[in-house]
């Protein structure tokens, strides 16, 4: 009798300890039909996996969008059927113990050439959707300068205007 207990206990706690690997291939999943959905100007498909209250912040320092104003500002490229296209070259998942939240990060080959992705998924529903997500373009530390040089007069700009605000 104790040893079907013990063996209960075991079967039962693998099938309810959290498999991150399986969370992890399913979020890989997700991310990459994001990408495609982008990519191929599936507007539904793509907001569809995103949250109610996603956050998507680009690359400019103004492009910090709630879900309602990306899908705005977006439209007009999906519309012509030419948004954008994010070949995921490398990405690093990790999952929180109870597989409600997962983070990511990763590196895109992309018009801007390597960017570096990293968002936050949550599960709804039993669905993994994005909440985050950032965009930043790489900067090859050899040539940081003269990138410094290029954005001085408009970030100087945008830092007061920041600065003003608070």
């Amino acid at each position: 009798m104790k040893t079907h207990f013990i063996t209960l206990l075991v079967v039962f706690g693998c099938l309810t300890k959290p498999n991150n690997e399986l969370e992890k291939k399913e979020i890989d999943t997700v991310i990459n039909q994001w990408h495609k959905a982008a990519a191929e100007a599936n507007f539904d498909n793509y907001f569809d996996l995103m949250t109610e209250d996603a956050v998507f912040i680009g690359t400019d320092a103004a492009e910090n969008w709630n879900r309602k104003d990306f899908e705005a500002f977006s439209k007009p490229y999906f519309d012509k059927g030419k948004a954008w296209t994010f070949q995921s070259l490398e990405r690093n998942i990790y999952v929180d113990k109870n597989n409600e939240i997962a983070w990511f990060d990763e590196l895109l080959n992309t018009s801007f050439k390597i960017c570096r992705g990293s968002g936050v998924l949550e599960k709804v529903n039993g669905k993994w959707k994005i909440k985050h997500y950032v965009l930043s373009m790489t900067i090859p530390n050899e040539t940081s300068d003269k990138v410094i040089a290029v954005k001085d007069s408009i970030e100087s700009i945008y830092i007061q205007k920041l600065k003003s605000k608070k």
